[in-house]
C-alpha cells in the first residue's frame, strides 16, 4: 500500500524575514509515517518546517507554503492508495510578499487572501480505489463541523480534535468520524494512540 502523508505547519511570508504560521509541531504526521513503515507500507511524507527527524524508510518532500504543499500533494496523490492529511495548513496568506524587509510602522493594515483548499482540490481527482483521511481542529460543535468537512471534501475518515491537541498538546478528546456517519470517541488520548488506531483502519481499505 502506498500512503501519502502531510505534516507540520506552513509558512506564509510577509517579507524575507517574517511569516504567518501556527504552533503545529508536525508530530502527528511523523508518528503516522513511522507507524505505516512498521506495517510495511510505502510512505511519502510532505512536510512543512519541523525539527523532527524523518523516520527511516520514509521519502520526505519538504515544503514551506500552502501553495507548495498543494503542488506536492497533487503531484504525488495519483500514485497513492491513501492520503492522510494531518498538516496544519495556513488558511490565509498576504496578498503581496514584500521583496525587502518591511520597516516598523505605528499602524499597518495587512491584507490577507485565502489559501487553496488542498482537500477540495484532491476531491476533484480522487479515484474510486483511493481513500482520503483528514483532520479537523474545531473549537465548537466539533462533530457537526467535522461531518460537514467530511462530506464537502469527499473524505473517508475525519479525525476531529480541539486546540488541546495542537502544538505540544499531550492528550485530548478525539472523535473519529466515518463516511457512513458513524462516530468513535476517545477521551484523553495521545497522538501515538491516535496514529496507531488510524493506521489499524487501513487494513479495511
Amino acid at each position: 500500500m502506498k500512503v501519502l502523508i502531510t505534516a507540520g505547519p506552513t509558512r506564509e511570508y510577509l517579507d524575507p524575514v517574517r511569516f504567518i504560521s501556527n504552533p503545529s509541531t508536525g508530530k502527528m504526521g511523523y508518528i503516522i509515517a513511522k507507524e505505516c513503515i512498521k506495517r510495511g507500507y510505502e510512505v511519502i511524507l510532505i512536510s512543512g518546517p519541523t525539527h523532527i527527524n524523518v523516520p527511516s524508510g520514509v521519502k520526505c518532500i519538504n515544503v514551506e507554503t500552502a501553495e507548495e504543499m498543494k503542488q506536492a500533494v497533487l503531484r504525488c496523490f495519483p500514485q497513492a492508495d491513501v492520503l492522510i492529511m494531518s498538516a496544519a495548513v495556513s488558511d490565509w496568506r498576504p496578498v503581496k510578499r514584500a521583496k525587502e524587509k518591511i520597516k516598523r510602522k505605528k499602524v499597518w493594515n495587512l491584507k490577507l487572501v485565502p489559501n487553496p483548499d488542498i482537500l477540495k482540490e484532491v476531491a476533484k481527482i480522487k479515484k474510486a480505489h483511493q481513500k482520503v483521511i483528514g483532520f479537523a481542529l474545531e473549537t465548537e460543535e466539533i462533530i457537526k463541523n467535522a461531518k460537514k468537512k467530511l462530506k464537502e471534501k469527499n473524505m473517508d475518515i475525519i479525525v476531529a480534535d480541539t486546540p488541546a491537541f495542537f502544538g505540544e498538546g499531550k492528550e485530548a478528546d478525539v472523535v473519529f468520524i466515518y463516511r457512513d456517519g458513524t462516530t468513535e470517541s476517545f477521551k484523553k488520548i495521545t497522538k501515538e494512540a491516535v496514529a496507531k488506531h488510524l493506521i489499524s483502519l487501513l487494513r479495511f481499505f
